[in-house]
């Protein structure tokens, strides 16, 4: 299949840009167990990575038998944020694909925009993408749907066909296909491969080799 020349990369952020997914699930599980729902590590990778907030509180509830009060994560936060602190790093690769690619380069991420910034600040990506930063809030709808995608590429002027986004979750890949965008899944984090796996998608596990990747 030919391919129009991409204009732009649309990357997501969490287990992306930054290796936050690792830091994030462990915490979750710990905090998911406190309020009654018990995950194991396999069900964490399988069910968490890349899902909105709202996804999120419905499977734990549901886990839990309960429902939770709208601000139930709230109290765990400060745990979040040490970890953070003390774990984050960027992802192996990302910062030399980022020195080469000869193309604009956005982010969209379902995450919050104050989250999103706290992960690039703590990594020293925050320059890199200043001003080019996409979140689900501003959406009607989070991934899997395709709007956060196109909204991205509408506001940098370009058209999905000339897009390629980079995601290592599931939801993210289907939300570039729906979008009509090429999707790059990365299997390196915590996604096995064939979850990523499907049309119009490349699967790939060292982030090195995505330069040569958009080009072929």
């Amino acid at each position: 299949m030919t391919h129009d020349r991409v204009e732009l990369v649309i990357f997501d952020c969490d287990g992306v840009l930054v290796d936050s997914e690792r830091v994030y699930c462990r915490v979750d599980r710990e905090v998911f167990a406190e309020v009654g729902a018990e995950f194991t590590e396999a069900e964490m990778a399988e069910l968490f990575v890349g899902v909105s907030h709202t996804r999120l509180t419905a499977l734990v509830e549901e886990r839990a038998g309960r429902r939770l009060a709208p601000d139930w994560q709230h109290p765990f936060r400060p745990r979040y944020e040490e970890a953070l602190d003390a774990e984050l790093t960027v992802v192996e690769g990302i910062t030399e694909v980022l020195d080469a690619l000869d193309v604009p380069f956005c982010l969209a991420s379902n995450g919050s925009p104050e989250s999103i910034r706290a992960n690039l600040t703590r990594t020293g990506l925050l320059d890199r993408f200043e001003g080019r930063v996409f979140s689900a809030r501003h959406v009607p709808h989070p991934k899997p749907a395709p709007d956060l995608f196109l909204h991205a590429a509408a506001t940098m002027g370009v058209p999905p066909e000339r897009c390629a986004v980079v995601e290592d979750s599931p939801y993210g890949v289907q939300a570039a296909r729906a979008a009509g965008m090429r999707a790059f899944g990365y299997c390196g984090g915590l996604t096995r491969a064939d979850r990523l796996m499907g049309p119009d998608t490349v699967v790939f596990d060292d982030m090195r080799e995505l330069v040569g990747l958009l080009v072929s």
